[in-house]
């Protein structure tokens, strides 16, 4: 059966629809200056590393200016760039190479929050109570006879009380103001007209520097249910109900983004950079209802919405293609593409996720030709085509907030921040002229083998892997069919075809699967046994008929 057709600019065939984006993390990505902090000099001189392994575009995690509670997503100033990441100048530097190497460039907005140290937050917490600058914000008066209880039960992402308490200018306790996240990340009231100005003038003024297009953080909670009512008991228990939290996925949500996209669409481009309707526009929104979250990329919306029911489903075969068959489904009746993703800045590496060791990387290999083989868009995590494991970081280190938040229960994100390793024997592998101690995160010490130097000659490295997928990828675009998955029901295995001349089956079970004698095998994750497929190995082939 053939998807639907769609209006309003999601055309098929444009770029995004089967994109493979790289995250570059700027921090932890290459310094290019010897002060121990990756920035944005050093990734503009290992573009040519992105271009070798074949991808289409690259997304920027924030470098604007910040206090770094939240590593780097709580931002002073939206329109900046961090003093220690460069300049102006330096980022448009990067978009012109980027352009040159043939590679699109996305950045995060980050609409639901600012820092506490953006001049609205100094403003509204030094002004009065229903002031204007207080309205930029979500201040309420507290419960209880003195106020001293929050306005309500609802709790952050990373812990603890969503809500935080200020001062007045008496000094007397006042009003609490709410945070989903950190308490130094206060969210914004997106009913107020400042706001919504503020934030097309930020677009216009990345548009204007030649971005192809925007990430948009936590796009799911920028509108707040009236009236603020309860959440109840286990709001974070069962995520895959997220869309009945009063704090997610209102209804307010889609005609703001259509008005971005509309914005997007007209906003007229600087040399290099896409055709304005070719702009993209990717939610990052935790919705895991297929239909609630394909409301994101409905026409006229936004283009792309990360899928983290792929990204979280664990190693198996039966849960693996329920996910893949229900977001291929969901999306589909849209009209728009799935756009799969196994790693990121936030995630446990799939090296370590999926069991560690030698066992994690076969798997980690397997599932990455197993999301490049899927029709679609692709996102992969800066290190993710290197292998890397999660590091472990020394307690006196760590930065996340969930760490103190946590009360040093959860480590947090920080372990796959670490700093790439490029080349050398021994830490910082190449990614600074610091000494190992004053670089932004300690990197293993075994790390050596796994140093892009070290993979660029070998042909079994994973980096040699995924730019044979991506070369593969490119040759056989995936067919505007449905897809349609085949295997048994126990989920020992299963295949599906990305397009006339390419099928991707992948084997979960003990029992070797054995291949049609016709079947040409173009590219495995794991040596085969004869004409057999081990467990925990994925493999790309032509092929007429199913394996019975």
């Amino acid at each position: 059966m053939t998807a639907p057709a769609v209006s309003g600019g999601d055309e098929h065939g444009v770029w995004w629809r089967e994109a493979v984006c790289y995250e570059i993390h700027p921090r932890a990505f290459r310094d290019g200056d010897g002060d121990g902090i990756g920035d944005l000099p050093g990734a503009t001189a290992r573009l040519d590393h992105l271009a070798d392994l074949g991808v289409d575009a690259v997304w920027i995690t924030p470098f604007y200016p910040s206090p770094l509670a939240d590593g780097g997503y709580d931002i002073a100033d939206h329109t900046g760039v961090a003093s220690d990441l460069g300049t102006p100048a330096d980022f448009d530097a990067l978009v012109a190479r980027a352009h040159a190497l043939g590679i699109k460039v996305l950045i995060d907005v980050v609409p639901n929050h600012t820092s506490h140290r953006h001049p609205w937050f100094r403003e509204a917490v030094a002004a009065d109570p229903g002031s204007p600058a207080r309205g930029r914000y979500i201040f309420r008066p507290g419960c209880g006879d003195r106020g001293e209880l929050p306005p309500n039960d609802w709790q952050s992402a990373f812990g603890g009380p969503a809500w935080t308490r200020v001062d007045e200018a008496d000094g007397r306790p006042g009003e609490w103001y709410l945070h989903l996240h950190a308490p130094q990340q206060p969210d914004l009231d997106w009913r107020n007209r400042e706001v919504v100005a503020e934030f097309e003038r930020v677009l216009r003024h990345w548009l204007d520097h030649g971005v192809d297009g925007f990430r948009v953080d936590v796009a799911h909670t920028l509108f707040k249910a009236e009236g603020l009512p309860d959440a109840g008991p286990g709001q974070h228990r069962d995520v895959h109900r997220n869309h009945l939290m009063p704090y997610y996925d209102q209804e307010e949500l889609h005609p703001l983004f259509r008005d971005w996209r509309a914005l997007l669409d007209r906003h007229p481009a600087p040399a290099g950079a896409v055709a304005p309707r070719e702009r993209v526009l990717v939610a990052e929104a935790g919705i895991f209802d297929p239909a609630r979250l394909a409301r994101y990329v409905a026409p006229g919306e936004m283009q792309q919405t990360f899928n983290f029911a792929f990204l979280e489903c664990p190693w198996d075969g039966a849960a693996m293609r329920e996910v893949i068959e229900r977001s291929a489904h969901g999306m589909q009746a849209v009209g728009a593409p799935v756009t799969w993703v196994l790693s990121s800045h936030d995630a446990i590496r799939p090296v370590t996720r999926y069991g560690g060791g030698s066992l994690g990387e076969r798997r980690a290999r397997a599932a990455a030709l197993l999301m490049l083989a899927l029709p679609g868009a692709a996102y992969v995590y800066q290190g993710e085509e290197l292998g890397l494991p999660q590091a472990r970081i020394p307690d006196d280190r760590i930065r996340d907030p969930l760490w103190e938040r946590s009360g040093h229960l959860d480590r947090g994100r920080d372990g796959c921040r670490v700093p790439l390793p490029w080349e050398g024997s021994a830490p910082p592998y190449g990614f600074s002229a610091a000494a190992p101690e004053d670089c932004w995160f300690p990197q293993p010490t075994d790390w050596a083998e796994l140093s892009v130097a070290a993979q660029h000659t070998d042909e079994r490295s994973v980096l040699a892997l995924y730019r044979a997928a991506l070369r593969l990828r490119r040759a056989h675009p995936a067919r505007d069919t449905a897809l349609r998955v085949h295997g048994p029901a126990d989920g020992a295995w299963f295949a599906f075809d990305r397009s006339a001349g390419l099928r991707c089956l992948v084997n979960f079970g003990a029992r070797p699967v054995p291949l049609d004698d016709r079947a040409e095998v173009l590219l495995s994750s794991a040596p085969l046994d004869g004409r057999e497929v081990p467990q925990d190995t994925a493999v790309w082939m032509t092929h007429e008929e199913y394996p019975q």
